[in-house]
């Protein structure tokens, strides 16, 4: 099926995202939500000082759209997963069309983790993240914080704040700061390559 990639773009630029419910389906819808929980380009970035050994060991090494169907369907592969088939379908439409991304961390020829998301202008909205060896999710978002601040990324949107984001510094902000942050970082121009 051939889906509206422009107009899915066009979504995800006014501040929705895709879901589908509990996995179902069919069941696939756009959503919103009045907390947006975003990552911190800045200084205020940190991340746990276990994670510091990993980082100076350089176990892993980093990689964009290496294994991009690798990364969706550890993102999908939960025991509860809201990644259903059809929107897997859309993520790899985006990914052939050049929207979608994944930022992966490897341990030799091993895909040890990664972060599924979507870049528009200088925003970055991250859609998922799974590791298959410990410590590989962490460190990919490390380096893909550190690869944004590189190209000059304004936002990084993780949509939904849990604890494991709070460790990185994440932090929420209101749907009226939201959209006038996402309405500049949209307009920026940014590659992630």
């Amino acid at each position: 099926m051939k889906f509206d990639i422009p107009a899915i773009i066009q979504g995800y630029a006014q501040g929705y995202f895709l879901m589908a419910n509990d996995g179902e389906e069919g069941s696939l819808g756009w959503y919103s939500s009045r907390q947006r929980a975003l990552i911190p380009l800045d200084g205020r970035f940190r991340y746990p000082r276990s994670l510091q050994r990993f980082l100076n060991q350089e176990r892993f090494t980093a990689a964009i759209n290496r294994d991009f169907q690798g990364v969706m369907a550890g993102c999908a592969n939960r025991e509860t997963t809201w990644i259903s088939s059809e929107l897997q379908e859309i993520y790899w439409q985006l990914y052939q069309a050049g929207w979608a991304y994944s930022f992966e961390t490897w341990q030799g020829d091993e895909l040890a983790g990664g972060i599924l998301g979507i870049a528009i202008g200088g925003a970055f909205i991250g859609e998922s993240m799974f590791y298959r060896i410990p410590e590989g999710s962490k460190v990919a978002m490390v380096k893909l914080v550190e690869h944004l601040q590189t190209q000059q990324f304004l936002l990084f949107d993780a949509q939904m704040m849990n604890p494991h984001l709070e460790r990185f510094g994440a932090y929420t902000v209101s749907e009226q700061e939201y959209e006038p942050l996402l309405r500049k970082a949209v307009r920026r121009q940014c590659s992630l390559q």
